[in-house]
């Protein structure tokens, strides 16, 4: 059976692991809610983090899904045939149950039995070993066994074939990634992983380490942990060379041809950027992500305004809405389902997210008219333009360095473009730096801080409704650090400082109450019948965890009761003070508290 679309590939996939004895997990939001390791949800682990750190799964050890992932390293890759910022990974999960031998057996049989790729096609490549830990000499002869010729298996380094930790510590271990030849010519014998013909297609992780602060330990837990990119898959099975072409991208595509006037050939590299950015701030702004000037919001808004500039290249005005309307079709699963969701700020949900769009690039249009005044003053009464100038340009107005060039140029003097590349290079440099805080801290290393601050999140939803006396207020996002909690929650105005007071004495209250915090495994429609709270619009299990904060006094037995995968402490005592440092608004009808445990 040849498949030919996502939705075939994803019910198959789901299909042959179910028999394998695989529960299904849903998609999780792109924003991860226990893990501020990272600022999107990358992979599948990432909302497992949890159960992979020993923690029991509501579903068990055995567990397959497919989880929509925002990748933003690859942005300026982003261009060529295989690389995206959205896409979906299908993944199976091993939660301490098998290892090496059943992960590479299962992945052979579903790509040769289920997508009939034939077997003279694959390569794969296994981690040749260092100082940290030895050859994979296992998973190589597992491959050996299943017929794939000690030619087609290329051992590579740490960089190429290993992964995690998520943080500086954690699970961490050698993986096994598996190629597909994609031209139409015949394959090459030997495996090269820098011939742009062999495409990786699935990548199976085996967690059999933890990276301490001593060094690399064996994990009391192994763990597999396997994704495989829908998007590259699919124009595999189609013969394709470009995941452009497939139906995931060509509906898109063909809109942004007819908005304006030109063929993908001879543009793809715009066309290709336009479509893989507009798709990706759709389903940013369907997780809540807003544009903003910092994190998730920031990412946006550079998704958004990188898809006008090179619009620009294609003559494109006014367009990014119009463009993300094709996005839709492509995902009914995702946006036929939340059709009727309604926005705080009474808007469907299709409507919600094509305003923003189309808001933000009205402002960037904006910026970019302010950008071409002042450049033209440069141009009036300067001779040359420097680097530092340009760079200006490019950073606060968002103007492209190749439009500063191509205006220099009109008027017949110069851009330093070395003193330009040197100031950018600075910039990526200070983003990587402030960047590399986010990845030090969170919940993926189980600290006891950050189990403290997730605790008190919890709280701090729950009096919030007391206080302001509104129960629709829901969570919106949250990130923490071993430092502070960040909390984001739709409500209409600025608190007061006594209702700031407020919510600080209630939680600090029951700090002193000493209540006590349990965990429980319960069907979805019990939890929620029960009182449990939970993310509007989230996608969840059949069987979930519930975190209740008890408290006897109350008439329905609990102070707090969420669905929450964790950690928490087990007593509010635990918590020993609550400080809110801050409360502001992000965003139309959302506000944010900043809080610290003292």
């Amino acid at each position: 059976m040849a498949l030919k679309t996502r939705e075939d590939l994803i019910t198959e996939y789901i299909k042959f692991f179910k028999k394998k004895d695989h529960k299904e997990i849903p998609s999780s939001s792109l924003i991860p809610s226990d893990d501020p390791t990272v600022l999107f949800t990358t992979a599948g682990m990432h909302p497992l983090i949890p159960f992979i750190l020993g923690q029991k799964h509501p579903l068990g050890k055995k567990l397959v899904g497919v989880q929509k992932c925002i990748r933003t390293g690859d942005i300026d890759e982003v261009g060529d045939e295989v690389h995206h910022t959205f896409f979906e990974m299908l993944g199976n999960w091993s939660l301490g149950e098998y290892f090496k031998k059943e992960a590479i057996e299962y992945s052979f049989e579903f790509l040769t039995k289920v997508l009939k790729i034939k077997k003279e096609n694959l390569g794969v490549s296994v981690f040749e070993g260092d100082k940290d830990a030895p050859k994979d000499i296992e998973s190589a002869k597992v491959w050996e066994s299943l017929g794939i010729p000690k030619e087609r298996i290329s051992f590579q380094p740490k960089k190429d074939n290993w992964w995690g930790p998520a943080g500086e510590f954690g699970p961490c271990g050698p993986d096994t990634e598996i190629y597909c030849w994609k031209s139409k010519s015949k394959p090459l014998k030997k495996l090269d992983i820098k011939d742009s013909n062999w495409v990786e297609i699935w990548n199976d992780v085996f967690m059999e380490y933890d990276k301490t602060k001593e060094g690399y330990i064996k994990a009391k837990q192994k763990n597999v942990d396997t994704g495989m990119g829908v998007e590259r898959t699919i124009a595999v099975l189609n013969g394709l060379e470009d995941n452009y072409q497939t139906s995931l991208f060509l509906p898109i595509i063909k809109e942004i041809e007819k908005l304006s006037g030109k063929k993908y050939k001879g543009n793809e590299k715009e066309m290709r950027i336009i479509a893989d950015h507009i798709k990706a701030a759709v389903f940013m702004i369907d997780d809540d992500v807003l544009p903003d000037h910092k994190e998730r919001g920031y990412v946006l808004r550079r998704l958004i305004r990188r898809a006008i500039v090179y619009g620009k290249k294609l003559d494109l005005e006014d367009f990014t809405a119009k463009v993300a309307e094709s996005v839709f079709d492509i995902y009914p699963d995702y946006f036929k389902k939340n059709k009727k969701k309604i926005r705080f700020v009474g808007r469907d949900n299709k409507t919600f997210i094509l305003d923003e769009i189309d808001r933000e690039e009205m402002k960037f249009r904006y910026k970019l008219m302010e950008g071409l005044k002042i450049i033209r003053n440069m141009i009036a009464h300067q001779n040359k333009i420097s680097g530092k100038d340009a760079f200006l340009l490019f950073q606060s107005y968002g103007f492209p360095i190749e439009m500063t060039q191509e205006l220099a140029k009109e008027n017949k003097i110069k851009v330093n473009m070395k003193e330009f590349e040197e100031e950018n290079r600075k910039h990526q440099e200070l983003s990587r730096t402030a960047s590399a805080g986010v990845f030090k801290s969170g919940l993926a290393d189980q600290s006891e801080k950050t189990k403290k601050l997730h605790t008190a999140t919890h709280m701090l939803d729950e009096a919030l409704r007391r206080v302001l006396k509104d129960e629709n207020i829901k969570q919106k996002g949250s990130n923490i650090t071993p430092e502070r909690l960040r909390f984001d929650f739709n409500f209409p105005r600025k608190l007061t400082d006594d209702e700031i007071k407020q919510v600080e004495k209630l939680i600090n209250q029951k700090i002193k109450e000493a209540l006590l915090v349990k965990r429980e495994e319960m069907p979805l429609k019990k939890a929620t019948e029960s009182g449990a709270g939970y993310l509007p619009g989230a996608r969840y299990p059949e069987v979930v965890s519930v975190y209740t904060i008890e408290d006897k006094k109350e008439k329905r037995g609990f102070f707090s009761k969420e669905i929450c995968t964790g950690p928490h402490v087990n007593n509010t005592s635990e918590l020993k003070s609550f400080k809110i440092i801050k409360e502001e608004s992000v965003a139309a009808g959302i506000r944010r508290i900043k809080a610290v445990l003292e």
